[in-house]
């Protein structure tokens, strides 16, 4: 995706864990984080702390979105899923994206991968891998100070 691009429908979920969430409840009222993760990425699991702390950080100002995106036959099953989420503290919602669907409408190959978009619902921010999570942040914070400065 490009920078300023709007956000896509979330649909495609082959299952949805810790709540269904809509583009137009994510839309209007505060930025959005959505990250893309698998049970198979050993990265991903390691940022998840970081993550959880934008979204513990945040709370009420920030919508946080996570996406299972699936990297083998292995990463589709739904229990082991529920499992890694359970042992992460994954309490935001979570997409499983089993057949690619919000991969393909976000253009989306990698996980970890981070998209941050405006209240508007505009890309604003895109970074993929383990490192640059003070970037990430400083990006949060940056759309955050412009909703409280409209």
């Amino acid at each position: 995706m490009k920078l300023r691009s709007p956000m896509p429908e979330l649909e495609g979920a082959t299952a949805w864990l810790n709540g269904e969430v809509k583009k137009g409840e994510l839309v209007g009222e505060k930025p959005t984080l959505i990250h893309f993760w698998s049970v198979s990425c050993g990265i991903c699991k390691e940022a998840m702390g970081d993550v959880n702390k934008f979204r513990d950080q945040y709370k009420g100002k920030l919508n946080v979105v996570a996406v299972h995106m699936p990297r083998s036959e292995e990463d589709l099953d739904l229990e082991k899923i529920k499992e890694v989420a359970q042992d992460f503290h994954m309490t935001q919602p979570i997409f499983v994206d089993n057949e690619l669907k919000l991969a393909d409408a976000f253009e989306n190959q990698y996980v970890p991968s981070y998209f941050v978009f405006d209240h508007t619902g505009v890309l604003r921010h895109y970074q993929a891998g383990g490192s640059g999570m003070k970037m990430l942040e400083k990006r949060v914070k940056r759309v955050l100070e412009e909703m409280e400065n409209r």
